[in-house]
C-alpha cells in the first residue's frame, strides 16, 4: 500500500551542509566529510578523476534521526541525486531514499523560479509535501500555491547555520496538520 504521509524533500547543500557558515570552518556539531560524487567528476570532465578535487561536506549525525522521527516519507531533491544515498546517506544514518532526477540542473524556471520548483510540483502530481531548500523565495511560493493541487510548505533553510531544532519543530507541525 502506498505511503500516505506528506514527502518531505530535501536538499542537501544548505539545509544538511551549511557551505555558507561565516566560520569558513566546521561548525559545531558538525562533521567534515570529504566527497567525491559521480556527478560532481563529470561535470570537470575532460579532467580525469583523480585531478578532481574532493568536495567539503560539513554533516551533523544527529540530522538522520531527526529527519527519520518526522512523520514523512522522506526524498532527496537534491543536485547530488543518487550520489546523496550514496555518500550523504550513509553518514546521516539514512536508508536509500526516492531520487526526484533532474533532466537539466540550473536551468532558471518561470517568473523568478528556482530551476528546481516546476519539477518538484510535477514529480509530486497533487501529493502533500515540504520542500526544506536554502534557495527557495516568494516566486517559488507563489508559482507551487497556483499549480500544485494539494498542500505544500517550501520552507528555507540558512545556508549559514542548515537545519535547526526551530525547522524540525516547524516540518513536524506542519506535516502533523496535514494528518487532521
Amino acid at each position: 500500500m502506498p505511503s500516505t504521509a506528506p514527502l518531505l524533500l530535501l536538499d542537501v547543500d544548505g539545509p544538511l551542509n551549511p557551505f555558507a557558515t561565516r566560520l569558513r570552518r566546521r561548525p559545531r556539531g558538525y562533521t567534515t566529510y570529504r566527497f567525491k560524487p559521480a556527478d560532481w567528476v563529470r561535470r570537470h570532465a575532460p579532467l580525469p578523476a583523480e585531478e578532481v578535487s574532493w568536495l567539503r561536506v560539513w554533516l551533523r549525525t544527529e540530522h538522520g534521526r531527526q529527519l527519520t522521527a518526522l512523520p514523512y516519507e522522506l526524498v532527496w531533491a537534491t543536485t547530488w541525486m543518487h550520489d546523496a544515498n550514496t555518500h550523504i546517506a550513509p553518514a546521516l544514518g539514512l536508508p536509500d531514499l526516492p531520487v526526484i532526477e533532474w533532466a537539466e540542473l540550473f536551468v532558471p524556471g518561470p517568473d523568478g523560479t528556482h530551476w528546481k520548483s516546476r519539477h518538484i510540483v510535477e514529480w509530486a502530481r497533487g501529493r502533500p509535501f515540504a520542500w526544506v531548500d536554502d534557495g527557495i523565495t516568494d516566486h517559488d511560493r507563489r508559482y507551487v500555491a497556483a499549480h500544485h493541487d494539494g498542500p505544500a510548505l517550501l520552507h528555507w533553510v540558512s545556508p549559514r547555520r542548515g537545519l535547526r531544532p526551530k525547522d524540525f519543530a516547524a516540518l513536524r507541525s506542519w506535516a502533523l496538520r496535514q494528518r487532521g
